[in-house]
Order: structure tokens, then C-alpha cells, then sequence
């Protein structure tokens, strides 16, 4: 069973460090993810990009693992209102109604697998 979850380890952080990278190569189709009220959405986006690679790295990593997990779980519940109001918005940033009601159950199996990997590594 300990395979499983490394395998599952290795899958989001490689999910992480793509979704990071993303941040750089199309800042653009980030922008309407960041709420309009916050400043320096460019620097936003990058930051998030950064984050998401920084805990990538780390959670394959042993001695930082449930440290990343930790990060993850964090940082997906601070994205989840973005998904929420996505659902619920007139012009969801995601592209359609449909892409953001497929997005935010997706958002709930990240932070259940971050907590089972943290619990379980």
C-alpha cells in the first residue's frame, strides 16, 4: 500500500510543479482567477507559481514531506473561494460553467489527497 501513495506523492507533485510553471508560461489566463479588490495581480500570479513549484519539490523530498502536504492543504483552501465564486459567476475565469463545476470538486480531491499523503508518508 506505501507504493500507492508514493506513486500518488509523485503524481501531485509533478501536478504542482506544472500548475507552477503555468503561472509563468501564461500569466495572461491566470489574471481573471485573481480577484479584482488585490493589487499587483501579475506579481500574485508569479508568487502562487513560485509557491506551487516550491511545494512540489518538497513533497517528494522525505524530511519535508508532511511539511509540503501541509503547504498544500493551505494553500488549496486559500484557492478555494477563487473555484467557489467561479461556479457562481455570471463569466466564470476558468472559461464556462461547466470547467468550473468539474474545477471545484477537483480542488476538494487535491486537499484530500495532500491531507492522506501527509498523514500517511
Amino acid at each position: 500500500m506505501k507504493i500507492v501513495w508514493k506513486i500518488l506523492q509523485v503524481l501531485l507533485a509533478l501536478f504542482l510543479i506544472y500548475a507552477g510553471v503555468q503561472h509563468f508560461l501564461k500569466p495572461v489566463f491566470f489574471e481573471p482567477f485573481v480577484p479584482a479588490f488585490l493589487p499587483a495581480k501579475t506579481f500574485i500570479i508569479y508568487a502562487s507559481g513560485v509557491v506551487e513549484i516550491l511545494l512540489g519539490v518538497l513533497l517528494v523530498i522525505p524530511k519535508y514531506t508532511k511539511m509540503a502536504a501541509t503547504g498544500i492543504i493551505i494553500l488549496m483552501l486559500i484557492f478555494l473561494p477563487i473555484h467557489v465564486w467561479d461556479v457562481f459567476s455570471e463569466n466564470p475565469a476558468i472559461g464556462s460553467h461547466t470547467a468550473a463545476l468539474i474545477r471545484l470538486p477537483f480542488q476538494f480531491l487535491l486537499i484530500g489527497l495532500a491531507y492522506l499523503i501527509r498523514r500517511f508518508s
